[in-house]
């Protein structure tokens, strides 16, 4: 008898779809219990799409990386325990599935499409100036920024204050699932990225 395969044992993959088309191959959905692959596939080209989203997450979630130039928040503090993240994460979905009434690994694959920018500005010399000019986000990349600005926002709501990281984490993905700007950074960073480039044109 096959049992269905559920993160953690709690939480199924089933039925959890990728809408929007250019993300569909870069957000893997593979079901498992444990996602760790300890860089199995590290020496791969596109390697990260190969990685259960979940895993991503975590990942990001190990350092989350500092803010600004100045290192306005920084986290070279923050430690890669597997654990600590993977419990984090249990207790996130604990909480949006009690607001949500939904499967929390959708509701994540939602705010990672909802985070996803699609524009953003170079700058490059040419000649004496520097200039600056819109271009198109490749997927791959969307889906790098939008985990790493779902874990800055995590980072930057927990630390140094009563809230927990899981409430913090809960809290970030369902703003990004709502497009929420005032309780979502990933996707006020979404937005701010796409009227920049908007305004490079």
């Amino acid at each position: 008898m096959v049992t269905e395969i559920k993160f953690l044992n709690k939480w199924s993959y089933e039925g959890v779809k990728v809408e929007d088309k250019g993300l569909q191959a870069y957000i893997n959905l593979k079901p498992m219990v444990y996602p760790k692959t300890g860089g199995r596939h590290a020496r791969q080209q596109f390697y990260k799409s190969k990685l259960n989203i979940i895993e991503r997450l975590a990942n990001k979630l190990f350092v989350p990386g500092h803010k600004g130039k100045k290192h306005k928040y920084t986290s070279g503090h923050c430690v890669g325990k597997t654990l600590n993240a993977f419990t984090i994460i249990d207790e996130a979905f604990e909480i949006i599935h009690k607001k949500t009434k939904q499967n929390p690994i959708q509701v994540l694959v939602k705010a990672i499409e909802n985070a996803a920018p699609l524009e953003e500005v170079i700058t490059y010399q040419k000649g004496g100036i520097f200039v600056r000019e819109p271009v198109v986000t490749s997927p791959q990349r969307r889906v790098d920024l939008a985990l790493r600005h779902i874990a800055q926002g995590t980072y930057h709501k927990c630390f140094n204050k009563k809230t927990s990281a899981a409430q913090a984490l809960a809290e970030e993905i369902l703003g990004a699932y709502n497009k929420d700007t005032t309780k979502s950074y990933a996707y006020e960073e979404r937005v701010r990225r796409e009227k920049e480039a908007a305004s490079s044109r």
